[in-house]
């Protein structure tokens, strides 16, 4: 069974200026091009952070980071029944086919060492994180990974950020 795709989309941007997820990259928001990347290994797409169609609030609240995304797509899977989740972010709109099959593959936790908002995991620690927040500890994808013992991958080249308009302006005529 495919993962349940989740897009991180709920950010404040402050370094970029504005919305990222509506960007546009080549005629397309960068949401968009992250979606049609993840949809070809994901049964379904979530967007994490946002509210509306597909949209999914953090959880147990906003202000968190990206472990407040990961948080609400990890219940979002368990109520869907989808034993993991595969988890990018709206501002990497050129994601390494090869990558998504590998960790779409994988069957346990493991992420994008360079990237750790980018990786799979599995649903069945929704109940884990819950408590992990509950604590007070750090929300860090870092600091959440190693206590859940997901495994870090390197991977290269390294993968395009969106985190400024001129990271979003060297990337312009990527696509046809």
């Amino acid at each position: 069974m495919k993962p349940l795709g989740a897009i991180l989309a709920g950010g404040e941007a402050r370094r970029f200026g504005s919305d990222k997820a509506l960007a546009r990259l080549d005629g397309r928001a960068l949401i968009d091009h992250v979606a049609a990347q993840l949809a070809p290994h994901c049964d379904g797409l979530i967007l994490c952070g946002r509210a509306g169609v597909g949209g999914v609030p953090d959880r147990p609240t906003g202000g968190l980071g990206p472990l407040g995304g990961l948080n609400a797509a990890l219940h979002a899977a368990a109520g869907r029944g989808a034993a993991r989740v595969l988890l990018a972010p709206c501002d990497t709109p050129v994601l390494p086919q090869p990558l998504l099959a590998l960790l779409a593959a994988s069957e346990g936790s493991c992420f994008v060492a360079q990237l750790p908002v980018l990786g799979i995991w599995k649903a069945a620690l929704a109940p884990m994180c819950d408590t992990y927040l509950a604590a007070g500890e750090r929300a860090s994808m870092k600091a959440w990974a190693a206590h859940a013992g997901a495994v870090a991958i390197d991977w290269a080249p390294p993968i395009a950020n969106i985190n400024s308009p001129d990271d979003l302006s060297g990337l312009t005529g990527f696509f046809p």
